[in-house]
């Protein structure tokens, strides 16, 4: 416990340098957003409610389906660039957070704002113009002033709101505090969980209170309060972004990983092997599929681990299954000539879509197959992980056998497992490397059709880093080096329920 504890310390300044940045360029945007448009707003009943309609559909967006749609759309704009003026910028991370939590934040404070300028008292109007101020004058003199106090606190709602959605920035490659609960989510690292949600709290309530100052000093016309809260948050503000300051290094590689064990594992192996030959590393996480291959295409990522089924059908579109050998070779030809991409070699071990269910429940209702499980679907509840069921894989394994389940219910990784165990799922798409079909005494169905193909673990080079000595030197020794021996038991060390290990830990044992 103590371990984890000073893991969770030690990764603080980093996370919560980068949730800062996030957040307040976020809150700060929509602040130059937001007002100019509540003033227009206030000015014209026409312009008021399209422009509070659409802060407010935007609220109806899932945020993390937000985040998520703003990287394809960054990245079409960031191949286009490219094209016509010769650079491109990065789509990855920071910006496709920064456009999506700006846009989150912009609601409380239009409403507000809306609200505070179009509350002035009419007398207080009339006395201004009466007085000779100009509609400026009268803005910027009068009317701001007395709807500050309502300003604020949209201002503050919305920097709370703001903070929370940051840590749904981790799945779009944005390091923020949102990265110890993904990760510990995936590998039941509870106290990563707590710490997360600990720290992400703990910072809302802070900038909330020194919003709070400037609220009461605006109502209180107090501008001693006001700067008081102001310089406070500056101050705070800035200390938590010295980290940053050291993280610039040269010669940096990216390494990727999506969000589950193995792939946590296998990106510390390939990073310690990097910083072994004196290079810095820089780690992007919690990726998913898509996301991570179309990052390591754009040059987004260096380095990541993917699987030659999930390539073949997600990438390459296909459908057929044509063998293990002809798959790898079609897969190092076609990534390369259509992205550019280097398919550097495979580990040794596979890692499939595999259907598992427990012995006792399989034996009781005669289920060894697949065929036999179609026959036995409608009686029973599928469990997959959260993407299975939209990918090509399921279509074509669906096709094969015409399954008709009861129930169908996507998990996270983890509680996939769990929901096995505990009677809420008969059968889950599990992964054949994973260390916990053994330790749970799960049987895996035989695919006597052939509908799924072969899934070895293999490295992939980004096109920027195809000729990149130093990268393919310290990676090549990995090439035929895992068995799923090996994968399993590293695996089932982070995953298992007592003395778990980091997947730092984990991948020392996978080193060649």
């Amino acid at each position: 416990m103590s371990g984890r504890i000073a893991q969770a310390w030690g990764l603080l300044p980093e996370y919560l340098a980068w949730h800062v940045l996030l957040s307040a360029s976020a809150l700060v945007l929509g602040l130059l957003i937001s007002l100019p448009l509540a003033v227009a707003a206030s000015r014209s009943a026409r312009l008021r409610w399209p422009v509070l309609a659409f802060a407010g559909l935007i609220q109806t967006i899932p945020s993390l389906a937000l985040l998520a749609l703003f990287y394809p759309l960054l990245l079409a704009l960031s191949a286009l660039s490219q094209k016509v003026f010769g650079h491109g910028f990065s789509a990855l991370g920071f910006l496709p957070s920064l456009l999506a939590l700006t846009l989150y934040s912009m609601l409380p404070i239009l409403r507000t704002g809306t609200a505070g300028i179009l509350g002035v008292d009419p007398a207080v109007r009339e006395a201004a113009d009466g007085v000779g101020m100009t509609p400026r004058q009268r803005l910027f003199q009068v009317e701001l002033p007395l709807a500050m106090p309502v300003i604020m606190a949209g201002v503050r709602t919305a920097a709370v709101w703001t903070i929370g959605a940051a840590t749904l920035s981790t799945p779009v490659g944005q390091t923020s505090l949102g990265n110890y609960i993904f990760a510990g989510l995936q590998t039941e690292n509870w106290v990563f969980v707590l710490f997360g949600c600990a720290a992400s709290a703990a910072l809302a309530m802070s900038v909330d209170q020194l919003l709070g100052l400037i609220e009461t000093g605006a109502a209180r016309r107090k501008r001693g309060l006001m700067v008081a809260g102001a310089a406070l948050l500056v101050v705070g503000v800035l200390a938590a972004l010295t980290p940053l300051a050291a993280l610039g290094k040269p010669s940096s590689y990216v390494v990727g990983a999506k969000n589950f064990s193995e792939q946590y594992i296998l990106a510390e192996v390939m990073a310690e092997r990097l910083e072994r030959a004196g290079a810095h590393v820089s780690r992007k996480e919690d990726l998913g599929s898509a996301v991570a291959y179309r990052a390591l295409a754009a040059g987004e990522l260096d380095v990541y681990i993917d699987y030659s089924g999930t390539l073949w059908t997600n990438v390459l579109k296909r459908e057929d299954n044509p063998g293990r050998a002809q798959v790898l070779a079609e897969l190092t030809t076609e990534l390369k000539k259509r992205d550019g991409v280097v398919v550097l070699g495979s580990l040794g071990f596979e890692n499939a879509y595999a259907f598992a269910m427990r012995a006792d429940r399989a034996k009781a209702l005669g289920i060894v197959s697949l065929a036999d499980l179609a026959r036995q679907a409608p009686r029973l509840t599928l469990g997959s992980d959260l993407e299975f069921l939209s990918r090509p894989e399921w279509k074509a394994v669906d096709a094969a056998y015409g399954f008709n389940f009861k129930t169908e219910r996507s998990f996270q990784p983890t509680f996939m497992y769990r929901a096995l165990s505990g009677g809420e799922a008969d059968v889950i798409s599990a992964f054949s490397s994973d260390g916990r079909i053994s330790a749970d005494k799960l049987v895996v169905l035989t695919d006597p059709r052939g509908a799924l193909p072969p899934y070895d673990a293999v490295i992939l080079i980004s096109p920027k880093r195809a000729g990149d000595e130093r990268l393919l030197a310290a990676l090549k020794p990995l090439i035929g080096s895992i068995s799923v021996e090996a994968m399993r038991a590293a695996n089932y060390s982070v995953d298992r329920d007592q003395g778990k290990a980091s997947p730092a830990e984990a991948a020392r044992a996978l080193q060649p």
